[in-house]
């Protein structure tokens, strides 16, 4: 798939107003039926993947069942309105990364202000970003991939989980500080963006190292050159930092729980602290290591925080990216 759905006003519009209601009383006995979890993203990719193993134990701890939704389109903006206009109760959460703070600042009116629009609750993993590139390409290392699209100017095309998705933006600033031309390539989330170097019709992919990516590099079907991380990290063993080649290069991606502004700070804390209490379960931070993920955990004001400045951060980045809605 060559080209990005073309997602209307209208279309965000029609999703708000199916889901948005005014925000309930929450019971004493918070929770007392299923919680839903949206992910802004397909199946089968890196947040899909670290939630489902958190699901269940944080599942057990609040006495209720989880459900996941995926809800992917428009680089996770889909989701994060549903859950943005859904009763500020508790029962219906969002699971994104920091593609939620770019995709708005791209849109000519945003649907909805990350910022304003929902109560951070924790902050879940934290991921270094990879770059893998596909069989056809010779390269075996960052240095050799840069020389080689160097020498083959406009010619190769590099996939990322949608315009606006934090892969985009690490990407447009990766290529402009190694003075390389690349064709971007986006997708409907970061499956089909692995399938499509897997495929060979993208040769380059900036990532998450999700368990498909993983899978396929293992079986020597894709090649992983480098770690966007400034030191060697035991996440991605055995692999060079993208940083020894282009000095000051780092792309980390976080994941996170949010809900929809006005939830009670009583549910937000009766979450952050469950949440706190799984991510320090041995099985939990294993299964999400082997994901590439290290577990973190946080206050809401710590995750309020740090999206406040990376905020600001990446509308710098944008600004002299020259990265738009294509």
């Amino acid at each position: 798939m060559r080209h990005l759905e073309k997602l209307t006003m209208a279309t965000l519009l029609a999703v708000a107003a199916s889901s948005q209601v005014q925000a309930q009383s929450v019971p004493a006995n918070f929770p007392n039926k299923p919680i839903t979890i949206v992910v802004p993203y397909p199946a089968g990719g890196s947040s899909d993947n670290q939630i489902r193993l958190i699901a269940q134990p944080l599942s057990k701890l609040l006495g209720q069942p989880i459900v996941i939704d995926n809800k992917a389109g428009a680089s996770g903006m889909i989701g994060a309105l549903a859950v943005a206009r859904a009763p500020a109760d508790g029962y219906t959460l969002l699971f994104p990364n920091n593609g939620l703070l770019i995709a708005p600042m791209l849109a000519d009116k945003p649907a909805f202000d990350p910022l304003k629009d929902f109560v951070p609750i924790s902050v879940v993993t934290k991921v270094p970003m990879v770059l893998s590139v596909s069989k056809s390409v010779p390269a075996k290392n960052v240095r050799e991939f840069i020389s080689y699209a160097k020498s083959h100017p406009g010619k190769l095309n590099y996939a990322t989980a949608g315009v606006g998705s934090y892969g985009n933006l690490a990407s447009a600033l990766f290529t402009q500080a190694a003075n390389i031309q690349m064709t971007h390539i986006p997708y409907k989330g970061e499956a089909p963006a692995t399938t499509a170097l897997r495929t060979d019709e993208a040769q380059m992919l900036l990532s998450v190292p999700s368990g498909g990516l993983r899978g396929l590099i293992q079986q020597g079907q894709l090649k992983l050159l480098g770690v966007a991380t400034s030191k060697p990290t035991d996440v991605v063993p055995d692999t060079r930092p993208i940083a020894e080649a282009l000095p000051g290069f780092t792309a980390e991606v976080w994941f996170g729980i949010l809900a929809p502004a006005g939830t009670p700070r009583s549910v937000v804390d009766k979450f952050s602290e469950a949440l706190a209490e799984v991510l320090q379960e041995t099985r939990v931070r294993a299964g999400l290591f082997a994901m590439g993920a290290m577990a973190q955990g946080s206050t809401p004001e710590a995750f309020a925080a740090l999206m406040q400045k990376e905020s600001a951060q990446f509308a710098a980045a944008i600004r002299s990216s020259n990265m738009k809605t294509e």
